[in-house]
């Protein structure tokens, strides 16, 4: 994709090839990097524009394999899978059968059905049934996605599915592979919430390393048939998704060519099922001219002589002219215009990118299109940490006030919400959430906490309420968020504060639920004290959407996690339409926090174990760390939501590894205790009513004896601040200096400090700390004046072990003889200079 700013020869979207190349790659040559330590406005250095960036060269020939290296890497047992990526010969040589990553890329969440009430749209301005709205994310690097998420929080965890229709998987490079596709737990997550998910293909300009050869390896044809396409095909339907973008920016090509692409999509559908949307790059002539409209141009990728897209992406540059005549273009065709997505490029200003809304999203008139966002990661890339980018998150979809029935705003950018009416998939029983977003720095099963540590994994996202906020109220509305503090599963639950002094009414979600005269509400509170709760479930029911009936939920009997089940059926035959809370009553200061809702029928009911559990393979990472893939056969009767990882402690306790709904999982951390010979791995069956199985296990054996080792590796880590997503504290323990600038802990806050929890006491000899210099950046920016801090418990005090004044090593070791669990490195003076930000590459520490 193009932006405007850039030369006419050359129209590609900068980031797109930054994913390629190094950090700091200039986009007009990719071999061409800034110098070190760049510095850059926030007072670090220019960070890359993922995560990481995937080390490459420069573009390969065609038909080089793309992966090579990861499929040397999946050979050795036990390594972390990675999503696919291929050239378009290299997707050729693709078997699920033997890519050893395949499995652990499947979904197995199905699209659900989800509708959309009018009567119940928050915003009055909002239209429902009309314009969609496609969502282009890239959540990694080309080559860097892991299947099955990860140990580090800050992760894009996309919790405003109500609002997006088709969420687009982006990626794709010259340097690495051209085509992508989504990893499963990005499928799960959007099918749970009715939202299509589509992998990407990808011809760069020639500027940036793309070759016209792969455009015509794709479009090959052998026989009648499309090698290329059969594979597309194959790729969605084993790993569950429902299409694919099509990126088309290569120089070169001609009429014939362009025939043959649309050929292919006539044959990729017909054979499906599988979806296109295509990109307003190549035209019919075969030449790469952006028409910003659909036209005479274009048209024949959408219809030659029967359906070919099912959808196209119009290029930025597009005006209100040009989309009124698209749309009559459309109808023409006897196409729908809102197959149409009116690009917008979100990359760089997030909600402050300047969008023409009227032209698509008209005030008081029907939409003329739909609308295409590219990159609203945005709103976690800018971000200075979570609760930063949850603020932006919220602006970006729902608008400044936080609240999608009020969108008025002095700036030009309203919220989604002010435009498209929400969605819901909360439309079959049992609906169970407890406000897990997918990411947090814990992990709770049934108000237990099973671990500690920062983790993301989409696959066990909950559905995220309809409304976010929507509170009514004659007098105090009380604040309602997401609480990252505390859960009931997962990590993180509802949170009600504030001053109570009327009754207030929280919308939650917008269902369709029938009930049966075995249906329960069920809701799980927890408040600070002991005592009535004041709080209410609310129901809507279709007849009277709008009219809630409540049931009070009583008192509670201390500060635990409670249940209350509530019978429904007095109202059996009738069909839900909206799930909410009133609170009644007053509270100077109140607080209650809501862990789990769910709407079942009859009992909970608790799946069969799975059976089979087995290791595929282990690697280890440290003598006392593994990392494993496992695999066990699905439970038999019953609907399962997903499957739960533990590791059995002795003592008879259990931690935590993981969860997926797959049969296979990646288990990134399995830690031995002490000197064990054996750790016995646990794997239980989740029931869509969250009732639980027998587990079924499995042995990993150690051998030795454990020696010194970096115990940090890994660890949870805490900061008081960070310059960026991309530069948290879990970069300092992640092992590694070599993944550019943003493989450090980065803060400019006026205290600088990182915390470590090495889990248990450790005995150790040397602290080692990497500074500025050993990350590749200015000697100017290693840390100069710093401490080390220790104890053993979280309320023992600090001890300090280690003091240094007037450091300009890049890494410095310190000589120990101590034990603790807890260590804090505190910076007082952070560079050489006067730039007021400590970067930090690794914090180690070694011992037993």
């Amino acid at each position: 994709m193009r932006r405007r700013v850039l030369p006419a020869v050359c129209g590609a979207v900068i980031a797109t090839f930054l994913v390629a190349f190094p950090a700091h790659a200039n986009p007009e040559n990719p071999g061409l990097t800034a110098p070190p330590g760049t510095p850059s406005p926030a007072g670090s250095t220019i960070p890359s524009i993922t995560p990481s960036a995937a080390p490459t060269a420069g573009p390969r020939p065609s038909g080089t394999p793309a992966r090579s290296a990861r499929v040397a890497e999946a050979a050795e047992p036990g390594t972390q899978p990675y999503a696919s990526y291929w050239y378009p010969n290299t997707i050729l040589d693709w078997d699920p059968a033997t890519d050893p990553d395949a499995r652990f890329n499947r979904s197995r969440v199905p699209l659900r059905p989800r509708t959309s009430d009018p009567a119940l749209k928050a915003n009055a301005n909002a239209r429902a049934g009309e314009g969609e709205v496609a969502s282009l994310v890239s959540f990694a690097p080309t080559s860097g996605n892991p299947s099955q998420g990860s140990l580090d929080p800050n992760h894009y965890a996309f919790t405003y599915w109500q609002y997006i229709d088709t969420l687009v998987f982006w990626g794709g490079s010259a340097g690495e592979g051209l085509i992508l596709a989504p990893n499963a737990t990005v499928i799960d997550a959007a099918h749970r919430n009715g939202v299509k998910v589509y992998g990407t293909v990808f011809f760069p300009p020639t500027a940036y390393g793309g070759q016209i050869q792969w455009v015509r390896d794709f479009a090959r044809k052998s026989g009648s048939s499309y090698p290329v396409a059969d594979k597309l095909v194959q790729a969605a339907r084993y790993y569950g998704f429902d299409g694919w973008f099509i990126n088309q920016e290569t120089a070169g090509g001609d009429a014939a060519l362009a025939t043959e692409i649309r050929s292919l999509m006539k044959y990729a559908r017909a054979k499906g099922p599988v979806e296109f949307m295509w990109y307003d790059a190549m035209t019919e002539s075969g030449s790469v001219s952006w028409q910003d409209a659909l036209n005479g141009n274009n048209d024949a990728f959408l219809e030659d002589g029967g359906r070919v897209a099912d959808s196209m992406f119009l290029d930025f540059g597009w005006g209100a002219g040009a989309l009124a005549s698209s749309r009559t273009h459309a109808r023409g065709l006897g196409r729908d215009e809102h197959e149409l997505y009116a690009g917008i490029d979100t990359e760089a200003n997030g909600y402050d990118t300047g969008v023409n809304w009227d032209a698509v999203f008209p005030t008081g008139q029907p939409h003329v299109t739909s609308l295409g966002i590219y990159r609203p990661e945005w709103t976690w890339k800018s971000s200075s940490g979570p609760a930063d980018f949850r603020t932006r998150d919220s602006r970006f979809w729902v608008g400044a006030n936080a609240d999608p029935s009020d969108t008025a705003t002095s700036s030009s950018w309203k919220g989604l919400a002010h435009y498209v009416a929400e969605s819901t998939a909360v439309t079959a029983k049992p609906f169970v959430t407890g406000f897990n977003t997918g990411h947090g720095d814990f992990y709770n099963v049934a108000g237990t906490r099973v671990r500690t540590g920062g983790w993301n994994n989409l696959s066990v996202q909950d559905v995220p309420p309809t409304y976010r906020w929507v509170v009514e109220s004659a007098g105090t509305r009380l604040t309602p968020s997401i609480d990252y503090g505390d859960a009931y599963e997962g990590g993180s639950s509802l949170r009600l504060t504030g001053r109570l002094d009327a009754a207030n009414t929280v919308r939650l979600y917008q269902a369709r639920l029938p009930v049966a005269a075995d249906t329960k509400l069920s809701v799980v509170v927890k408040t600070p004290a002991a005592g009535p709760t004041r709080l209410k479930a609310a129901v809507a029911f279709t007849d009277a959407p709008t009219a809630f009936t409540t049931l009070d939920l009583g008192s509670t009997g201390g500060t635990g996690w409670e249940r209350r089940t509530l019978d429904l059926s007095a109202y059996a035959g009738r069909t839900i339409a909206q799930l909410g809370l009133r609170a009644e009553g007053s509270a100077a200061s109140y607080d209650i926090r809501v862990g789990q809702l769910a709407v079942y029928d009859g009992a909970v009911d608790a799946p069969a174990a799975p059976s089979g559990l087995q290791v595929l393979g282990a690697a280890d990472v440290s003598p006392s760390r593994k990392s494993l893939r496992l695999a066990w056969s699905a439970s038999g009767s019953g609907q399962v939501h997903h499957y739960d990882v533990y590791r059995r402690n002795a003592g008879g306790s259990r931690t935590y590894l993981g969860a997926t709904p797959n049969d296979v999982y990646f288990v990134p951390q399995l830690d031995r205790a002490g000197s064990e010979t054996g750790t016995t791995i646990e794997v239980e069956a989740v029931s869509t009513e969250y009732g639980r199985s027998p587990a079924a296990t499995a042995t990993v054996t150690w051998s030795g004896e454990p020696g010194e080792e970096n115990v940090a590796l890994g660890r949870t880590a805490t900061a008081s601040g960070q310059c960026n997503a991309n530069e948290g504290p879990a970069k300092a323990v992640n092992g590694s200096v070599t993944g550019g600038n943003s493989d450090k802990w980065c803060t400019t806050t006026s205290e600088k400090r990182l915390e470590v929890d090495l889990g248990s006491v450790r005995s150790l000899s040397r602290l080692v700390v990497r500074h500025a210099q050993a990350g590749g950046e200015s000697a100017q920016f290693n840390t100069r004046d710093f401490t080390i801090q220790v104890r053993s418990g979280s309320s023992d005090p600090w001890q300090t072990a280690v003091t240094v004044t007037g450091n300009t090593a890049a890494s410095t070791t310190h000589p120990v003889a101590l034990t603790a669990r807890y260590l804090r490195l505190s910076i007082t003076k952070p560079t050489q200079n006067t730039d007021p930000a400590a970067r930090i590459y690794e914090f180690e520490a070694w011992g037993r």
